[in-house]
């Protein structure tokens, strides 16, 4: 069964790029570290909370527990983007949290959490071209709790958005500038030009009797009574 069923408090074949040590020695610091990675984190994730979990596989009563947590911060807005390190006082404490809370759910994320070299100041910055990690540079889904679409999407996203601010801008302004003849052929006509000559009795038409104007169907006053 042994060879059936992967050991869970085992380190991953990850190595940091920047470290400058062969696979060997790497090895041999894992077998001795007290230090965990802890990745696939909400950017809501609070340090309280990390600790309250990571602090169910220490060992307070034999000096151990949880040393420190340090968050990891995007590089340029100095803000959690997704994973920390977590440090015991014992290689024990890190192995059990391996076995125990690594591929549970906190936050409604499953969490990951690997051995590490130790940490060393500088690595608690993202190292992805936009700040953050690198895993959420190219991601392609949208994932509310890492800050929605991944960080290349929201670029290609930015950048259509102004395009079709650019295009909108250009069209009002041609709207603006444009409709000179139907501006001159619109020009409202001085209260001057529309006033009327003044009506004269010739025009009224009125007769020599009651100076009214004559209406067709009214009676001939000057008709006898039947």
């Amino acid at each position: 069964m042994a060879h059936v069923v992967q050991s869970l408090d085992q380190p991953s074949n990850y190595k940091d790029s920047q470290t400058r040590v062969d696979r060997q020695k790497q090895n041999e610091l894992l077998a001795k570290s007290s230090t965990l990675y802890v990745g696939n984190l909400s950017f809501y994730t609070t340090e309280e909370q990390i600790y309250e979990l990571f602090t169910k596989c220490g060992s307070p009563e034999d000096g151990g527990g949880v040393k420190r947590i340090i968050m990891g911060l995007d590089r340029n807005t100095r803000t959690p983007c997704g994973f920390c390190f977590v440090e015991y006082y014992t290689h024990e404490e890190a192995l059990a949290s391996m076995r125990y809370i690594s591929g549970t759910k906190l936050d409604e994320r499953i969490i990951r959490c690997d051995l590490d070299l130790g940490y060393k100041d500088g690595r608690q910055f993202g190292r992805g071209r936009s700040g953050g990690q690198v895993r959420d540079e190219h991601r392609q889904d949208y994932d509310p709790g890492r800050g929605g679409w991944g960080a290349q999407a929201q670029r290609l996203e930015i950048e259509r958005r102004r395009e079709v601010e650019e295009r909108y801008a250009d069209a009002n302004g041609m709207a603006a500038g444009g409709g000179g003849d139907w501006k001159e052929a619109n020009v409202p006509v001085a209260p001057e030009a529309t006033l009327k000559r003044g009506r004269s009795p010739e025009d009224d038409g009125s007769n020599a009797r009651g100076g009214q104007r004559a209406r067709v169907g009214d009676p001939d006053p000057d008709a006898e009574r039947m």
